[in-house]
């Protein structure tokens, strides 16, 4: 089968994982993520949620199918509850990090070429939770003074992230 290059639509019911767990998810069936053609582990897509709401995400497995995770704010923004029924449209994600740079953190990696290089050698995993972290803070500042830390904690630690080490940079106060 080639790969699905139109969106694919469905209907499917808010479920959650489990209490302990707490993500809100949509299932998705073996057959929709087999139509897009996926080769490797990364099933990186764009859902569109009741026509209204569209954000980056990923096809996680599940018994024998697949996920989508629906975050708080995309259940508040269209007032979903559990057992909701959802129309949903999955297109696959072209875009190079499967989620948003933000301009904060491209401005800093043109600048630090050593900086460019460490970020483009970890995993796209670690490169988009880098891209989440920046990105979540409505202040331009703190994104700025968060991309820096990242990329100096990259060069400090040898490309590698330390994660005790991190989260103590992270909370410096800003400068």
């Amino acid at each position: 089968m080639s790969a699905a290059s139109k969106p694919i639509s469905f209907d499917a019911t808010l479920g959650k994982l489990s209490d302990d767990f707490g993500w809100h998810y949509l299932p998705v069936s073996r057959e929709v993520n087999d139509a897009f053609g996926f080769k490797g582990n990364s099933r990186r897509v764009v859902g569109t949620l009741n026509g209204r709401v569209s954000y980056q995400c990923a096809l996680m497995p599940k018994d024998g199918g697949y996920f989508i995770i629906v975050n708080k704010k995309v259940r508040d923004q269209l007032g979903l509850r559990l057992g909701d029924t959802v129309h949903v449209e999955l297109a696959r994600d072209e875009s190079k990090y499967g989620m948003p740079m933000p301009e904060e953190l491209r401005e800093v990696l043109d600048q630090d070429p050593e900086g460019d290089r460490l970020f483009h050698a970890l995993t796209a995993g670690k490169q988009r939770s880098i891209l989440y972290y920046v990105g979540k803070d409505n202040d331009v500042d703190k994104r700025i003074q968060t991309s820096l830390i990242f990329i100096e904690h990259l060069k400090n630690n040898g490309g590698k992230i330390i994660p005790d080490r991190l989260t103590r940079e992270l909370k410096r106060p800003l400068l």
